[in-house]
């Protein structure tokens, strides 16, 4: 990932930009089976993907607004984000097991 301004990242839209134009251009999606890429409907396995960075935003005034954005990388080379709610009624119980299972994670810090 390119170094990035602070300002960038202070935002989930702005947040996801960045990653966009890093080249995290696939939604993933949780399913029972892993994570689906949509665009190739491959669902891929805990062992197949890294988290290459993550980063947390809480909501101002809502606890329920917490969301977390995952970087992801697939083992044949598909950079996407996984987008889940925690913290609050609205986590994804499959995102939070699938991430759990993942042996992979690392928090890049931001470059200045």
């Amino acid at each position: 990932m390119e170094p990035f301004k602070k300002e960038e990242m202070t935002t989930m839209v702005g947040c996801m930009n960045k990653l966009q134009s890093d080249g995290y251009t696939e939604n993933f999606i949780a399913k029972e089976r892993g994570l689906e890429a949509p665009s190739n409907k491959k669902v891929y396995t805990p062992e197949q993907i890294k988290i290459n960075s993550f980063y947390r935003f809480e909501g101002e005034s809502d606890p329920a607004d917490n969301a977390i954005v995952y970087a992801v990388e697939t083992n044949d080379g598909i950079k996407g984000m996984l987008v889940d709610s925690y913290g609050g009624p609205y986590a994804d119980r499959k995102v939070s097991q699938f991430i759990t299972e993942v042996g992979d994670i690392t928090k890049k810090e931001p470059h200045t």
